[in-house]
């Protein structure tokens, strides 16, 4: 059932470290090294001459599932985890293939983390190398095997090996080269120099790593080459993880060639950007190189060299190592997301506005049909820009973020509702203040957008030298003056719209994609609806989603139910642990019939729910964030019931829902805020 071939790489990699593996690594000898099946699910089976563990449909269903978990684990420094499998599938194409899923499991979380999937089917073994934060928790690796289409499918496991280091890391000593690959050229290859490789055409070095003819470095040779710019490509694993700081590596050149070596990073859009290129001619020594590196989302690092013919010299690669800490050379102070970023719930944090007028307040509300809570909670603050209160037209109130370091790619997102205006373009507008030339540009601005709502906006850019974000609110005329409000900021490193940012943590859902693990007993009219924008009737329900304004959220349709009708949303089992649990999500209950929402706690095995949480009748035209403790040592479930009051006007929502390991950080406020906007201690009524 299984191939056979096995890449003479990987049995080597066996057999040098089938002894004295690390914790949570095993080579599958002689057994599975404290990781066990889960009894609930298909056996993992030890191949009888040992070398790997493996599941197929000769003795199970498509859609089966064979799930292998380690024994406790503990990385307090950041550990790189490799994994050696291969996914088998029958001749020709299947539409269910074979998945491989690898999972993180804390012990304090009561959901498991995806860290790594894959449906790639291969006849040969392959590598996958994940980044594993540092923590202080323990936890333990889950390893999901689910049987796809045909009777020839199968998965099977080589090795695992957990190791303390970064997967970007690698000195090309072991046979498996870290991960890293060489992109095919007929004419010109990346190749493991040393040790007993030789070659003839160029007088290749000593390695870095041990200073010797048997230590290992990678070399490409410009000996085969036949056109003018021959490429050769050497590509890192793809980062699991976000990270920042310092690459470093050594090289050499051969001397007086011509030849560009430079480093690229690539994301999984495929796209390119340049970080470092050498810069003076090469030399018979090893060079030392360090580059700044920010990888915010997945992303692969790539050496690569061009040739102009086959007198190009050769360049030699040797011991690549990433640091958290930011490189020697760095001028400037490095780049931090925290302090670019504010709610506005404590202060203006690092962001401050020009002298001129009265500009933007930072205020807080009661919300009403005219004025809005803020984003953050529903009841905490916001600036706001009141162009009403200017007595000439063209009035600007300028707000300024943090200086920026240059030549980094940023993600600017914020918050902001429009009121009152009846023209909105440029109301609001986003500017780049690039501090050394004193010149700015416009990035964004508003165009049209539904008043009252809080919307989500982002914008990326990049820019040589250090700048600063500006938002500005605009008045054209005075006569068609109103509110501009600003909410959540958050400035961080990447492009906004990149396909492959991390996928959204597990135990949150803003129901943009579809309901999540959520389920409900049965569905009709009267059950929980997914929707977006107004809900049907009039004088109840939001009018936009809390995560974007044009999202998604759950929602009960009041008009299509009776008074007292009840409708369950549950969420997925949800495993019990010890210490205490927050739920955060955020609710919806306008109407003058609005009846009551609950949330309720379902143990296995219970026959009866416990209520956790409640809110009954009107509560506010905002989203408003609850915040709900909670306990359970066994396999439990949450319920959110939604129960139609007396009239039409009954809809009640729910979004943004998160489950996340711990107390509460802060309880709910309950208190209701008095009418009117108020700075501190003083109150303005419109």
């Amino acid at each position: 059932m299984l191939l056979v071939g096995v890449l003479l790489v990987v049995q080597a990699l066996l057999l040098a470290n089938a002894l004295d593996l690390p914790a949570g690594s095993c080579a599958f000898e002689e057994g599975t090294c404290g990781f066990d099946s889960v009894f609930a699910f298909l056996p993992w089976i030890l191949n009888e001459e040992g070398h790997y563990v493996y599941v197929d449909t000769s003795f199970a269903k498509q859609g089966e599932k064979a799930v292998l978990l380690s024994s406790d684990l503990q990385a307090e420094e950041w550990n790189c985890l490799r994994l050696v499998y291969q996914i088998t599938t029958p001749l020709g194409s299947v539409s269910e293939p074979s998945q491989l899923n690898l999972y993180v499991r804390f012990e304090d979380e009561s959901f498991d983390r995806l860290l790594w999937s894959t449906k790639e089917p291969s006849d040969s073994w392959l590598i996958a190398s994940l980044d594993l934060q540092n923590s202080s928790k323990k936890f333990k690796i889950l390893i999901e095997g689910v049987l796809g289409q045909g009777n020839t499918a199968s998965i099977a496991l080589f090795e695992i090996k957990m190791t303390t280091g970064y997967c970007i890391d690698c000195d090309f000593e072991e046979n498996h080269l870290c991960g890293f690959v060489n992109r095919w050229n007929p004419n010109v290859n990346w190749f493991v120099g040393g040790g007993t490789a030789k070659n003839t055409h160029s007088i290749l070095p000593w390695d870095h790593t041990f200073r010797s003819e048997q230590g290992h470095y990678m070399y490409v040779d410009s000996v085969y080459v036949k056109h003018f710019q021959e490429v050769a490509q050497l590509i890192s694993p793809m980062t699991t993880a976000p990270m920042s700081g310092c690459l470093s590596f050594y090289y050499q050149l051969q001397q007086g060639n011509d030849n560009v070596f430079s480093l690229y990073t690539r994301d999984m859009a495929g796209l390119y950007e340049e970080i470092w290129k050498v810069d003076s001619p090469g030399n018979a020594v090893w060079n030392l190189a360090e580059v700044e590196f920010s990888a915010p989302y997945p992303m692969e690092v790539i050496f690569e060299v061009a040739f102009n013919g086959p007198k190009g010299g050769y360049v030699a690669l040797d011991d690549i190592s990433f640091s958290p800490v930011h490189c020697q050379n760095q001028t400037g102070l490095p780049f931090s997301a925290v302090g670019t970023s504010c709610d506005f719930e404590k202060d203006l944090c690092n962001f401050y506005q020009d002298k001129e007028g009265p500009g933007w307040t930072r205020v807080r509300v009661k919300a009403n049909m005219y004025r809005t809570g803020d984003h953050t909670t529903g009841t905490g603050h916001y600036l706001l820009a009141n162009t009403k209160f200017t007595s000439q037209p063209g009035y600007i109130g300028r707000l300024y973020g943090p200086s920026l370091p240059g030549n980094m790619q940023y993600c600017v997102r914020f918050h902001y509702a429009i009121i009152g205006f009846l023209k909105m373009s440029d109301t609001l507008a986003v500017y780049i203040f690039e501090e050394n030339h004193v010149v700015q540009e416009k990035i964004w601005s508003v165009l049209e957008s539904p008043r009252g709502v809080w919307m989500q906006a982002e914008v990326s850019f990049k820019k040589p030298m250090p700048t600063k974000v500006v938002f500005m609110s605009l008045c054209k005329s005075f006569w068609d003056c109103g509110l501009v409000a600003l909410d959540d900021i958050t400035i961080q490193l990447g492009n906004c719209r990149s396909p492959e940012r991390l996928p959204p943590p597990p135990g949150e859902c803003t129901f943009d994609q579809d309901e999540c693990a959520f389920t409900q007993e049965k569905r009709n009219r009267s059950s929980w609806h997914r929707g977006r924008g107004e809900t049907p009737t009039s004088y109840t329900g939001p009018k936009g989603d809390h995560t974007t304004g044009v999202g998604y959220y759950m929602y009960i349709e009041a008009s299509h139910m009776v008074y007292g009708q009840k409708a369950h949303l549950l969420s997925q089992p949800l495993r019990g642990v010890p210490g205490k649990h927050c739920l955060i999500f955020f609710y919806h209950m306008y109407g003058a019939g609005t009846g009551l929402l609950s949330v309720y706690l379902k143990r296995e095995e219970d026959s009866k729910e416990s209520l956790l949480w409640r809110r009954k009748g009107e509560q506010s035209i905002s989203w408003l964030r609850a915040l709900v403790e909670y306990s359970s040592r066994r396999q439990h479930q949450i319920i959110f019931e939604a129960i139609r009051g007396v009239s039409i006007r009954s809809d009640i929502a729910i979004d943004d829902v998160k489950f996340q390991a711990g107390p509460c950080e802060e309880m709910e406020d309950t208190s209701q805020q008095s009418s009117g906007y108020s700075e501190d201690l003083n109150e303005i009524d419109y």
